[in-house]
């Protein structure tokens, strides 16, 4: 009997510990739990980074772990705008700047372009100029602003204050750059790229450069010169003679950075992280920080102004001394506490751009998950050879903004871009176009073109025009040269159009009243002023929180 007790227990022994060494190795990810073959086998076999542990926080980056919140102005709407009004939406986990973007920032930006692609050669001029923000947005008819206008962008005094005079554009072009010099850092710290592969001059040249998508999709043309000495390849990583170039399954490649959303830029604002009240979840906080005053109660700091905003009439300040804040226009980033999440300056000092389209409404009826009006879906574009269609130093895209300068949107080196077609939309439940950004746009029922709406296939901007009656400037050219003809008509009702970009949080040259960060105005994409910046974000991927969480029953 005892010795049947012994087998048995030596069975369940047994049985057990088959048990956990098959769970250990299906979780470690040594063999498939599909078809049982070895993963990452040496002599070939499907391969995957199966030791990823966690999306590694970029450069100047803070995470946000995202939820549910109220969105819109909760307070008196004194503007009687009604263009924010309380929603509830849900927000993802993503990475927020922890500042605004510097001026040394965006200065590193144009020596790279300055380099890369010399203003010198004509064929380049126009990438340079482009880019550079427009310093003339400090002259004022009345006032003494030359010192600015020369000094505020390039003057070390002013490195470390967030860039104005940078159209959304602009913006979401920096983002885009931001993107490949960071991938291009992780890529080299893993092998992938030779060491200083980077620098621009010499290795890095308007014909041998590095950008993301191209290096994903057709990875050959990346750094694309005679002899292919800076592209790691088979033998560059040591012991690693399978994978040739890193793609998405290595996790090697870092996501993008982007302008944040509305919903996104709001919710960071608001700081919710430590505060979970009843009141605060239904949306009764009024400031990026507690409480309802602009100046600090705590005992150390008593009385300081919590943000750099107007605080009257010819007091863009406060009376000189300890009690003003600190700043007669914007001010050094990090000079004001951050808020519960570590951002700093999500009120006052400058406001900032973010990725939507302007409308007068929220459609949280349609979407109330990571909210975003703007989407306009591409594909790359596919050459004669059949392959990817790069974009050469002779392709160079342009859009011509309004005023009639140019700005480059696609660059030798990255892909072509074309809008999907039927063959990504036949059949689907989620999108049936390429430009969704007038979707479910307005009261469009109540408009005197509803029958005009129903069946409209017609240009995007032609449809939201119909709503709206925004003016239409154009600009062409002939052989004179360029031709600009400002809209004249005196039946215009709105400026709003497909072109114009929602803007957050209050600014040095702004009253108390927009510090709320519900408050929502516009401005056109491709203009600038003196009182709006902006900050990058990053989407999160994997978990929602940085580290799991666990139950407490």
């Amino acid at each position: 009997m005892k010795n049947n007790i012994k087998v048995r227990l030596l069975i369940l022994i047994v049985l057990s510990t088959t048990l956990v060494g098959c769970s250990k190795s299906s979780k470690s990810g040594n063999s498939s739990r599909a078809t049982g073959w070895q993963i990452n086998n040496k002599e070939g076999g499907f391969q995957y980074n199966t030791n990823f542990k966690e999306q590694e926080t970029a450069p100047g980056l803070v995470f946000v772990e995202g939820g549910t919140f109220t969105m819109g102005k909760v307070q008196d709407d004194v503007m009687h705008d009604w263009n924010n009004s309380p929603n509830q939406q849900h927000v993802m986990s993503f990475y927020m700047d922890e500042t605004e973007v510097t001026n040394i920032m965006y200065l590193e930006y144009l020596d790279w372009i300055k380099r890369v692609y010399p203003p010198s050669e004509p064929k380049f001029k126009a990438i340079y100029n482009g880019a550079v923000p427009d310093t003339l947005v400090w002259r004022n008819r009345l006032g003494l602003s030359e010192m600015m206008v020369e000094n505020y962008l390039r003057h070390p005094a002013y490195k470390d204050y967030p860039v104005v005079g940078v159209s959304w554009m602009q913006a979401v072009e920096f983002a885009n750059w931001r993107s490949d010099r960071v991938a291009e850092m992780g890529l080299q710290k893993e092998g992938y790229l030779e060491k200083n592969s980077n620098i621009p001059g010499e290795l890095v040249t308007a014909t041998s450069n590095f950008n993301i998508d191209t290096y994903i999709n057709a990875p050959k043309e990346t750094y694309k010169d005679s002899l292919g000495v800076h592209l790691g390849g088979k033998g560059k990583r040591g012991n690693d003679s399978i994978v040739s170039y890193a793609t998405r399954e290595t996790g090697a490649i870092a996501l993008k950075y982007r302008l944040p959303t509305e919903a996104e830029w709001e919710y960071a604002a608001l700081g919710l992280t430590e505060l979970r009240s009843y009141n605060v979840y239904r949306g009764r906080k009024k400031y990026p920080w507690d409480g309802q005053y602009s100046r600090s109660g705590d005992r150390k700091t008593r009385g300081d102004q919590l943000a750099n905003f107007k605080q009257g009439k010819g007091d863009y300040g406060g009376i000189a001394g300890w009690s003003d804040d600190g700043a007669d226009i914007t001010n050094e980033v990090m000079s004001y506490e951050p808020n519960n999440f570590g951002i700093y300056d999500m009120a006052g000092n400058v406001a900032e751009w973010v990725a939507d389209v302007y409308r007068p409404v929220v459609d949280d009826e349609f979407s109330d998950f990571g909210y975003y009006r703007g989407n306009v879906y591409t594909k790359n574009a596919i050459g004669e050879d059949g392959g990817v269609k790069v974009i050469g130093v002779d392709d160079i895209e342009y859009e011509t903004l309004s005023n009639g300068k140019l700005v480059a949107t696609g660059l030798p080196g990255q892909i072509s871009q074309v809008p999907v077609d039927e063959d990504e939309t036949y059949l689907r439940t989620n999108f049936d176009k390429s430009n969704n950004i007038n979707y479910r746009d307005g009261d469009a029922r109540s408009s005197r073109f509803f029958d005009d709406f129903e069946d409209d296939d017609s240009d995007t901007d032609v449809v939201t025009r119909k709503m709206y009656n925004s003016p239409n400037h154009s600009v062409s050219t002939d052989d004179s040269g360029m031709v600009r003809q400002y809209d004249k008509s005196d039946v215009r009702t709105s400026l709003i159009n497909d072109q114009v970009r929602v803007y957050k949080g209050g600014s040095w040259k702004d009253r108390e009243y927009w510090l709320d960060p519900a408050q929502r105005r516009y401005y056109p994409e491709d203009m600038a002023t003196d009182y709006i910046g902006f900050r990058c974000a990053m989407s999160r991927v994997g978990s929602k929180s940085l580290s799991k969480k666990k139950r407490k029953n």
